[in-house]
């Protein structure tokens, strides 16, 4: 039983994966804890249980039959869903792509009011996801899940991807054709930035250094300047582009 919790009552039921769980609640605020458990749904349970534990101890840190043991089953109960560990993972991350990419949509805002500020609520998105859902993020991006073996993954993954991609097409539509950077070039970069950002203020113990500037701060400030490195924007009191 994982540490801050209870289990209420069971009934002497069998749901369909042939676990004796009906109506099972978890309550308590135990570290860790994402919110109470009520399921008959298994592999619902266990997406809860495997985003819990990569919380607590991170993506390679606990092992198939523990994330069991925190959903409450037994230890074959989860290859009714999951070959393994790396399934389970892989499954929670291309949850976290998906909503990721959702986030990202929503920020870009099919680039209203303008480019340049669509484009920088786009780069604050990323941020704020990293920020507020630590576990998909590091399922997503440090778990070490093949792409290449899971096509489903790669396509969520794309996706994500792809909405950076849209929103740095658009800001440098209104530059000459022959003086545009490579679309490709500039939303590999933009991305390395931001991830970098994201994991450098990622760390919430006391093992992360102190900086003098939010992470939104810092990425506005680096863009600024790699866009000014590539000549698309001219520097001016306000920091607007052109």
């Amino acid at each position: 039983m994982p540490p801050g919790r209870r289990r209420s009552e069971l009934t002497g039921e069998r749901d369909a994966d042939n676990v004796i769980i009906i109506d099972m609640r978890w309550s308590g605020n135990g570290p860790g804890q994402r919110r109470g458990y009520h399921h008959g749904n298994l592999r619902e349970a266990l997406i809860e249980a495997a985003l819990d534990l990569i919380a607590r101890k991170g993506p390679a840190g606990f092992t198939f039959a523990e994330a069991a043991r925190w959903a409450g089953v037994s230890s074959a109960a989860p290859y009714r869903h999951f070959r393994d560990r790396d399934a389970l993972i892989a499954d929670v991350a291309l949850r976290g792509f998906e909503l990721f990419t959702a986030h990202l949509e929503r920020a870009w805002n099919d680039g209203l009011p303008d480019a340049f500020a669509a484009f920088e609520s786009v780069g604050h998105a990323y941020l704020a996801f990293a920020r507020d859902e630590p576990a998909y993020y590091s399922a997503m991006f440090e778990a070490g899940i093949s792409l290449d073996g899971n096509p489903e993954l790669r396509e969520a993954a794309d996706a994500a991807f792809a909405v950076l991609r849209k929103s740095v097409e658009a800001f440098c539509a209104r530059l000459p054709s022959e003086k545009r950077p490579p679309a490709l070039m500039m939303s590999l970069h933009i991305w390395a930035l931001s991830h970098g950002i994201a994991s450098l203020f990622a760390r919430g113990d006391a093992g992360r250094r102190r900086l003098p500037m939010s992470p939104e701060e810092l990425l506005e400030a680096g863009v600024l300047v790699y866009l000014r490195g590539l000549g698309i924007i001219e520097a001016d009191e306000s920091g607007s582009p052109n």
